[in-house]
Protein backbone atom coordinates (compact mmCIF):
# COMPACT_ATOMS: atom_id res chain seq x y z
CA UNK A 1 0.00 0.00 0.00
CA UNK A 2 1.50 3.38 -1.01
CA UNK A 3 2.39 5.98 1.67
CA UNK A 4 -0.37 8.64 2.23
CA UNK A 5 1.39 11.67 1.09
CA UNK A 6 2.34 14.61 3.77
CA UNK A 7 0.30 17.30 4.13
CA UNK A 8 1.71 20.69 3.46
CA UNK A 9 3.94 22.28 6.37
CA UNK A 10 1.26 24.47 8.30
CA UNK A 11 -2.05 22.57 6.91
CA UNK A 12 -3.87 21.30 9.49
CA UNK A 13 -2.98 17.86 11.42
CA UNK A 14 -5.96 15.22 11.10
CA UNK A 15 -7.35 13.91 14.44
CA UNK A 16 -5.64 10.66 14.93
CA UNK A 17 -7.62 7.40 14.46
CA UNK A 18 -9.59 6.43 17.57
CA UNK A 19 -8.87 2.09 17.78
CA UNK A 20 -12.49 1.81 19.58
CA UNK A 21 -15.09 4.59 17.38
CA UNK A 22 -16.59 1.19 16.70
CA UNK A 23 -17.78 0.62 20.58
CA UNK A 24 -20.99 1.63 22.04
CA UNK A 25 -20.43 5.29 23.71
CA UNK A 26 -21.13 5.45 27.64
CA UNK A 27 -24.49 6.45 28.67
CA UNK A 28 -24.66 10.29 30.48
CA UNK A 29 -24.53 10.52 34.01
CA UNK A 30 -28.51 10.62 34.97
CA UNK A 31 -29.55 14.07 36.96
CA UNK A 32 -29.90 13.06 40.53
CA UNK A 33 -33.60 12.49 42.25
CA UNK A 34 -34.42 15.56 44.29
CA UNK A 35 -35.83 15.47 47.53
CA UNK A 36 -37.52 17.88 50.47
CA UNK A 37 -36.93 16.35 53.92
CA UNK A 38 -39.97 17.73 56.14
CA UNK A 39 -40.14 16.22 59.39
CA UNK A 40 -40.15 18.68 63.06
CA UNK A 41 -37.21 16.65 64.84
CA UNK A 42 -33.62 17.91 63.83
CA UNK A 43 -31.96 14.18 64.56
CA UNK A 44 -34.64 12.32 61.98
CA UNK A 45 -34.37 15.25 59.53
CA UNK A 46 -29.98 15.04 59.91
CA UNK A 47 -30.63 11.27 59.80
CA UNK A 48 -32.54 10.81 56.75
CA UNK A 49 -30.42 13.59 54.79
CA UNK A 50 -27.59 11.35 55.50
CA UNK A 51 -29.07 8.25 54.78
CA UNK A 52 -30.43 9.30 51.18
CA UNK A 53 -26.99 11.70 50.25
CA UNK A 54 -24.94 8.32 50.58
CA UNK A 55 -26.37 7.07 47.66
CA UNK A 56 -25.13 8.36 44.28
CA UNK A 57 -28.42 8.85 42.58
CA UNK A 58 -30.35 10.72 45.36
CA UNK A 59 -29.69 14.55 46.86
CA UNK A 60 -31.48 16.35 49.11
CA UNK A 61 -32.09 19.71 48.23
CA UNK A 62 -33.83 21.06 51.56
CA UNK A 63 -35.00 20.19 54.77
CA UNK A 64 -38.43 21.73 56.63
CA UNK A 65 -39.76 21.49 59.45
CA UNK A 66 -42.99 22.08 59.50
CA UNK A 67 -45.60 22.01 56.45
CA UNK A 68 -45.05 25.34 55.31
CA UNK A 69 -41.29 25.07 55.49
CA UNK A 70 -41.88 21.97 53.18
CA UNK A 71 -44.45 23.62 50.58
CA UNK A 72 -41.77 27.22 50.22
CA UNK A 73 -39.02 24.36 49.68
CA UNK A 74 -40.48 22.23 47.19
CA UNK A 75 -41.50 25.20 45.20
CA UNK A 76 -38.39 26.42 45.18
CA UNK A 77 -36.61 23.70 43.87
CA UNK A 78 -38.90 21.99 42.54
CA UNK A 79 -38.24 18.18 43.89
CA UNK A 80 -38.98 14.51 42.85
CA UNK A 81 -39.95 13.11 46.02
CA UNK A 82 -41.05 15.07 49.61
CA UNK A 83 -40.95 13.02 52.51
CA UNK A 84 -43.43 14.65 55.06
CA UNK A 85 -44.07 13.65 58.56
CA UNK A 86 -47.37 13.45 59.85
CA UNK A 87 -47.18 15.59 63.05
CA UNK A 88 -45.37 18.92 63.13
CA UNK A 89 -46.11 21.99 64.91
CA UNK A 90 -47.41 25.16 62.81
CA UNK A 91 -49.17 23.14 60.14
CA UNK A 92 -49.14 19.74 59.95
CA UNK A 93 -47.89 17.03 57.45
CA UNK A 94 -51.92 16.60 56.82
CA UNK A 95 -53.26 19.82 56.13
CA UNK A 96 -49.85 20.41 53.85
CA UNK A 97 -50.42 16.93 51.49
CA UNK A 98 -53.09 18.47 49.35
CA UNK A 99 -50.77 21.70 47.94
CA UNK A 100 -47.75 19.25 48.26
CA UNK A 101 -49.13 16.46 45.92
CA UNK A 102 -49.48 19.55 43.52
CA UNK A 103 -46.05 19.79 42.66
CA UNK A 104 -44.43 16.75 43.56
CA UNK A 105 -45.25 13.10 44.81
CA UNK A 106 -45.31 12.76 48.42
CA UNK A 107 -44.33 10.02 50.71
CA UNK A 108 -45.83 9.98 54.52
CA UNK A 109 -42.91 9.37 56.72
CA UNK A 110 -43.64 9.15 60.33
CA UNK A 111 -44.49 7.51 63.36
CA UNK A 112 -48.17 7.89 63.30
CA UNK A 113 -49.83 4.60 62.74
CA UNK A 114 -53.08 5.49 63.34
CA UNK A 115 -55.68 3.73 60.52
CA UNK A 116 -57.88 7.20 60.33
CA UNK A 117 -54.23 8.89 59.44
CA UNK A 118 -53.44 6.43 56.86
CA UNK A 119 -56.64 6.73 55.20
CA UNK A 120 -56.81 9.99 55.39
CA UNK A 121 -53.16 11.03 53.73
CA UNK A 122 -54.06 8.45 51.13
CA UNK A 123 -57.41 10.38 50.41
CA UNK A 124 -55.40 13.43 49.93
CA UNK A 125 -52.54 12.02 47.16
CA UNK A 126 -50.22 10.84 49.29
CA UNK A 127 -48.08 8.16 46.96
CA UNK A 128 -47.00 6.23 49.87
CA UNK A 129 -46.96 5.76 53.77
CA UNK A 130 -43.90 4.45 55.83
CA UNK A 131 -44.14 4.26 59.56
CA UNK A 132 -40.99 4.45 60.90
CA UNK A 133 -39.60 0.79 62.86
CA UNK A 134 -41.04 -1.36 59.76
CA UNK A 135 -38.50 -0.49 57.15
CA UNK A 136 -34.96 -0.87 56.78
CA UNK A 137 -32.47 2.25 55.47
CA UNK A 138 -32.74 0.10 51.57
CA UNK A 139 -36.42 -0.06 51.43
CA UNK A 140 -36.56 3.35 52.05
CA UNK A 141 -34.30 4.41 49.52
CA UNK A 142 -36.27 1.75 46.88
CA UNK A 143 -39.52 3.24 48.04
CA UNK A 144 -38.13 7.11 47.03
CA UNK A 145 -36.68 6.03 43.97
CA UNK A 146 -40.30 4.04 43.05
CA UNK A 147 -42.32 6.58 44.26
CA UNK A 148 -40.96 8.87 41.27
CA UNK A 149 -41.79 6.23 39.27
CA UNK A 150 -45.35 5.96 40.48
CA UNK A 151 -45.47 3.15 42.08
CA UNK A 152 -46.40 2.83 45.84
CA UNK A 153 -44.67 1.83 48.93
CA UNK A 154 -46.74 0.71 52.39
CA UNK A 155 -45.26 -0.80 55.65
CA UNK A 156 -47.60 -3.26 57.37
CA UNK A 157 -49.08 -0.93 59.30
CA UNK A 158 -50.27 1.13 56.23
CA UNK A 159 -50.93 -1.72 54.13
CA UNK A 160 -53.01 -3.41 56.26
CA UNK A 161 -55.81 0.09 56.97
CA UNK A 162 -55.93 0.45 53.17
CA UNK A 163 -56.91 -3.54 53.45
CA UNK A 164 -59.37 -3.17 56.62
CA UNK A 165 -60.46 -0.01 54.34
CA UNK A 166 -61.66 -1.59 51.20
CA UNK A 167 -63.25 -4.80 52.67
CA UNK A 168 -65.74 -2.06 54.76
CA UNK A 169 -66.35 -0.56 52.19
CA UNK A 170 -69.98 -1.27 51.58
CA UNK A 171 -70.00 0.80 48.37
CA UNK A 172 -71.49 -1.10 45.50
CA UNK A 173 -68.71 -2.71 42.84
CA UNK A 174 -68.97 -2.95 38.97
CA UNK A 175 -70.00 -6.03 37.40
CA UNK A 176 -67.11 -8.86 37.20
CA UNK A 177 -65.69 -10.24 34.29
CA UNK A 178 -67.99 -13.02 32.25
CA UNK A 179 -67.58 -16.02 34.44
CA UNK A 180 -65.84 -14.90 37.73
CA UNK A 181 -67.63 -14.99 40.35
CA UNK A 182 -69.82 -17.19 40.01
CA UNK A 183 -71.30 -20.43 42.16
CA UNK A 184 -70.68 -22.95 39.52
CA UNK A 185 -66.61 -21.77 39.66
CA UNK A 186 -66.77 -23.15 42.80
CA UNK A 187 -69.15 -26.46 41.97
CA UNK A 188 -66.91 -27.58 39.98
CA UNK A 189 -64.15 -28.03 41.74
CA UNK A 190 -66.54 -29.64 44.88
CA UNK A 191 -66.53 -26.63 46.64
CA UNK A 192 -70.29 -26.11 47.62
CA UNK A 193 -71.64 -23.11 49.60
CA UNK A 194 -72.25 -24.91 52.37
CA UNK A 195 -68.78 -26.85 52.60
CA UNK A 196 -68.08 -24.12 55.11
CA UNK A 197 -70.58 -22.29 57.03
CA UNK A 198 -67.95 -21.20 59.67
CA UNK A 199 -66.05 -19.57 57.02
CA UNK A 200 -69.37 -17.54 55.52
CA UNK A 201 -70.66 -16.71 58.69
CA UNK A 202 -67.09 -15.42 60.11
CA UNK A 203 -65.39 -12.41 58.01
CA UNK A 204 -62.16 -11.96 58.25
CA UNK A 205 -60.85 -10.02 61.50
CA UNK A 206 -59.48 -6.73 60.73
CA UNK A 207 -55.81 -5.53 61.75
CA UNK A 208 -55.19 -4.20 65.12
CA UNK A 209 -56.10 -0.73 66.16
CA UNK A 210 -58.44 -1.06 63.58
CA UNK A 211 -61.07 1.70 63.10
CA UNK A 212 -63.74 2.14 60.63
CA UNK A 213 -65.05 5.18 61.11
CA UNK A 214 -64.20 7.67 58.79
CA UNK A 215 -62.47 10.89 59.47
CA UNK A 216 -63.82 14.22 58.20
CA UNK A 217 -61.46 16.40 56.13
CA UNK A 218 -62.57 18.99 58.94
CA UNK A 219 -61.20 17.13 62.26
CA UNK A 220 -57.93 16.95 60.54
CA UNK A 221 -56.34 20.00 61.16
CA UNK A 222 -53.48 21.58 62.91
CA UNK A 223 -54.94 22.45 66.00
CA UNK A 224 -56.84 18.69 66.75
CA UNK A 225 -54.30 16.46 64.27
CA UNK A 226 -52.96 14.83 67.41
CA UNK A 227 -55.92 14.38 69.17
CA UNK A 228 -57.65 12.12 66.86
CA UNK A 229 -59.14 9.21 68.43
CA UNK A 230 -61.20 6.59 67.29
CA UNK A 231 -64.75 7.59 68.05
CA UNK A 232 -65.72 3.94 69.71
CA UNK A 233 -67.59 4.07 72.64
CA UNK A 234 -65.82 2.06 75.34
CA UNK A 235 -66.90 0.63 78.59
CA UNK A 236 -64.59 0.46 82.00
CA UNK A 237 -64.23 -3.25 81.21
CA UNK A 238 -61.84 -2.89 78.64
CA UNK A 239 -64.13 -3.84 75.92
CA UNK A 240 -65.71 -1.46 73.14
CA UNK A 241 -69.73 -1.23 73.33
CA UNK A 242 -69.44 -2.86 69.96
CA UNK A 243 -68.21 -5.66 71.55
CA UNK A 244 -64.52 -5.42 70.65
CA UNK A 245 -61.59 -5.12 73.04
CA UNK A 246 -60.33 -1.86 73.62
CA UNK A 247 -57.20 -0.34 73.28
CA UNK A 248 -55.07 0.25 75.89
CA UNK A 249 -55.49 3.24 77.67
CA UNK A 250 -51.16 4.53 76.91
CA UNK A 251 -51.76 8.02 79.11
CA UNK A 252 -51.49 5.93 82.01
CA UNK A 253 -47.95 5.10 81.97
CA UNK A 254 -46.68 8.92 81.43
CA UNK A 255 -44.21 8.31 78.69
CA UNK A 256 -42.40 11.15 76.68
CA UNK A 257 -42.97 11.18 73.35
CA UNK A 258 -39.46 9.90 72.43
CA UNK A 259 -40.58 6.95 75.12
CA UNK A 260 -43.50 6.09 73.43
CA UNK A 261 -41.82 5.80 70.09
CA UNK A 262 -39.30 3.45 71.46
CA UNK A 263 -41.91 1.23 73.46
CA UNK A 264 -43.49 0.82 70.00
CA UNK A 265 -40.70 0.40 68.09
CA UNK A 266 -39.75 -2.66 70.71
CA UNK A 267 -43.49 -4.04 70.64
CA UNK A 268 -42.41 -4.28 66.88
CA UNK A 269 -39.73 -6.57 68.16
CA UNK A 270 -36.82 -4.74 67.33
CA UNK A 271 -33.77 -4.99 69.30
CA UNK A 272 -31.55 -2.06 71.09
CA UNK A 273 -29.32 -1.73 67.27
CA UNK A 274 -32.19 -1.46 65.39
CA UNK A 275 -34.01 0.96 67.66
CA UNK A 276 -30.69 2.99 67.64
CA UNK A 277 -30.48 2.84 63.93
CA UNK A 278 -34.76 3.87 63.28
CA UNK A 279 -34.25 6.82 66.19
CA UNK A 280 -30.67 7.94 64.81
CA UNK A 281 -29.53 7.87 68.63
CA UNK A 282 -26.94 5.81 70.21
CA UNK A 283 -28.02 1.73 71.53
CA UNK A 284 -26.70 3.76 75.36
CA UNK A 285 -29.25 6.93 74.73
CA UNK A 286 -31.80 3.26 74.08
CA UNK A 287 -30.75 1.55 77.21
CA UNK A 288 -31.49 4.59 79.27
CA UNK A 289 -35.00 4.88 77.57
CA UNK A 290 -36.08 1.65 78.55
CA UNK A 291 -35.21 1.80 81.70
CA UNK A 292 -37.36 4.81 82.56
CA UNK A 293 -39.78 2.67 80.28
CA UNK A 294 -39.57 -0.11 81.94
CA UNK A 295 -39.91 2.03 85.49
CA UNK A 296 -42.98 3.21 84.26
CA UNK A 297 -44.37 0.14 83.32
CA UNK A 298 -43.77 -1.57 86.29
CA UNK A 299 -41.95 -4.07 83.78
CA UNK A 300 -38.73 -6.13 84.31
CA UNK A 301 -38.44 -7.68 80.63
CA UNK A 302 -39.14 -6.52 77.16
CA UNK A 303 -42.10 -9.14 76.49
CA UNK A 304 -43.93 -8.16 79.69
CA UNK A 305 -43.71 -3.83 79.30
CA UNK A 306 -44.68 -5.06 75.26
CA UNK A 307 -47.85 -7.12 76.65
CA UNK A 308 -49.14 -4.13 78.88
CA UNK A 309 -48.10 -1.40 75.42
CA UNK A 310 -50.11 -3.10 73.45
CA UNK A 311 -52.84 -4.34 75.51
CA UNK A 312 -52.22 -8.31 75.99
CA UNK A 313 -51.05 -8.47 79.42
CA UNK A 314 -53.88 -9.65 82.24
CA UNK A 315 -53.86 -5.76 83.85
CA UNK A 316 -53.75 -3.57 80.28
CA UNK A 317 -57.59 -2.27 80.82
CA UNK A 318 -57.12 -1.48 84.55
CA UNK A 319 -54.53 0.04 87.31
CA UNK A 320 -51.11 -0.18 86.78
CA UNK A 321 -49.81 -3.73 87.81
Amino acid sequence: MPDQPLPPPGAPQPPPHNPFADLPQPAQPSRSLRVVVADDNPVVRAGLTALLSGRADIKVVAEAADGREAYEAAHQHRPDVVLLDVRMPGVDGISALPYLVRIAPVVMLTYSRESEIVQEALRRGAGGYLVHGEFTADQLVEAVRDIKEGRAHFTPTAAGALLAQLRQNQAPTPPLPEGLGRSSNATAYGISPSANPHTQSQPAPPPPNFNPSHVPPSLISPENLSQVQPHVGQSSSGWTTSGRPAAPDRSRFQLSTREAEIMDLIASGMNNQQIAATCFISEKTVKNHINRIFAKLHSTSRSEAAAKWIGTAPDSHRGLG
